[in-house]
């Protein structure tokens, strides 16, 4: 027998539902949502993204796109107007950032740039916001069209999470990345002179990050940049106040372009592990670093078949093509077969693991980023959940995985807006129910996902709290 619902559920269900079906439409964007209109989370626990231990029995006051007070429910003042939902046993946590992830390139099993296209970059925004990724970093692979979407999505005539972009990138003619794009969407310079125009033509567009690849993919593409190029690239980015986020797989790779003064490493070190000589380099310069560990996990893990990919929380985030193939037996088996694919992906993520927990405890300055919708298997919103429990995994607690996911990904973003909970940030939430500051895994009972004030449901319907 399910139990009653009680009164807060009514309204957040309903809420949910009707702010949904609004924002599909595209009438209702943050900014024309009645910015006087104030919502009341109460009696809620706040995990406020800095790490700290969660306030109990709180109450989070929404108004308009902005967070106006947050403190026990004792002491916080609720206007006589406002909307009190009633929330015990919930937690509310920051909407979550990603430092490293693609639109545009993958649908349904296909990937590359045949995809990069409105309806469907339009539809991983709704997906990642209902996965309570409000906020989402294209970081490279882009064209032209970016720049409209990300202006419409922050005008909030185009739902979905907030971008910032990596533009187009610049790779190696003949060699990384090595996929299907199209014509403006990548720049293959031959020689650092071509190199630095690229950026200056880059410059213009004025996105958050120059992008570099930097690696052979284990000898499998001809050709790999030169430190001649990226030190150029590094160069006339900040000569343009462009920060440059560098794909990186090996160690000797890492510490040259730390060296080269490249802001970001976009990928963990893989090859082996990383030693004091990066650690000492990257705490001088300030560099960031993402780990993306799940990336090499994606190559294998769905072919395993975890119990999991059963649950609702993950199938929702599959296209029928993918989870087809997912569900294939022919298609695991000649994942699993091929005596390669499981055995190298698994050893570069227990390094990857073990480096990020060497730089975290050493205080280098760790990022959040998947690589999510670089290829099929990189599955948008599921893989930054899928990501935080590797963290976890990796030996950070469940508060310092979600500090990386949303007051660091925002400052390695330059923002002040959001990543935290407190009067005058942005209203970009999660409401989930369960505690993920002791069990990282109950985030993703996602009640609802606010971003900027406005209401979406989360990925699948929940059963009500008693």
């Amino acid at each position: 027998m399910k139990p009653p619902l009680r009164r807060a559920w009514i309204p957040l269900m309903l809420g949910g539902v009707l702010t949904g079906l609004l924002a599909c439409q595209g009438r209702q964007g943050p900014r024309d949502a009645a910015a006087g209109k104030v919502t009341v989370l109460r009696g809620v626990r706040v995990i406020d993204g800095r790490g700290g231990p969660p306030l109990e029995n709180a109450s989070v006051v929404i108004q308009g796109d902005t967070l106006l007070r947050v403190g026990p429910v004792d002491a916080v003042e609720i206007p006589a107007s406002a909307t009190v939902l009633e929330l015990p046993g919930r937690t509310v946590v920051p909407g979550l950032i990603s430092n490293h992830s693609h639109l545009g390139m993958t649908q349904g099993t296909d990937a590359g740039g045949q995809n990069y296209h409105r309806d469907n970059i339009a539809r991983q925004l709704v997906r990642f916001e209902s996965y309570g990724v409000t906020t989402v970093t294209s970081l490279g692979l882009n064209t032209p069209l970016i720049s409209a979407l990300q202006k419409e999505v922050e005008a909030g005539t185009l739902p979905g999470a907030s971008i910032f972009s990596g533009d187009r990138g610049i790779g190696v003619p003949e060699g990384a990345p090595p996929m299907k794009v199209v014509e403006n969407q990548l720049y293959r310079p031959a020689t650092p002179e071509a190199a630095r125009a690229d950026v200056r033509e880059t410059a213009t567009r004025h996105p958050a990050f120059v992008k570099v690849w930097v690696d052979d993919f284990g000898g499998t593409v001809r050709n790999k940049m030169t430190p001649e190029v990226y030190t150029a690239v590094v160069d006339e980015a900040h000569r343009n106040g462009l920060r440059v986020a560098a794909h990186i797989h090996d160690l000797e790779d890492a510490k040259r372009l730390v060296a080269a003064g490249a802001d970001v490493l976009a990928h963990g070190v893989r090859d082996q592990e990383v030693d004091s000589e990066l650690v000492a380099a990257m705490k001088a310069r300030g560099t960031w670093y993402i780990p993306t560990l799940g990336l090499n996990e994606s190559f294998y893990l769905y072919a395993e078949g975890p119990t999991w990919m059963a649950e609702p929380f993950f199938r929702a985030a599959l296209s029928p093509d993918l989870a087809r193939q997912l569900d294939d037996p022919a298609w695991r088996a000649s994942v699993l077969d091929d005596g390669k694919t499981a055995p190298v992906n698994k050893q570069a993520l227990a390094i990857n693991l073990k480096n990020v927990k060497t730089l975290h405890d050493a205080g280098v300055r760790i990022g959040f980023g998947t690589d999510s919708g670089a290829t099929p298997v990189r599955i948008p919103g599921f893989a930054e959940h899928r990501e935080l429990k590797l963290l976890t995994e990796a030996g950070l607690t469940p508060l310092q995985a979600l500090r990386l996911a949303t007051a660091n990904a925002a400052e390695l973003l330059g923002l002040q807006d959001r990543g935290v909970i407190e009067p005058g940030r942005r209203a970009d939430l999660l409401v989930v129910q369960g505690d993920p500051s002791t069990n990282i895994e109950d985030l993703s009972r996602i009640e609802s996902v606010w971003h900027r004030g406005r209401q979406v449901p989360g990925p699948v319907p929940l059963s009500p709290v008693e």
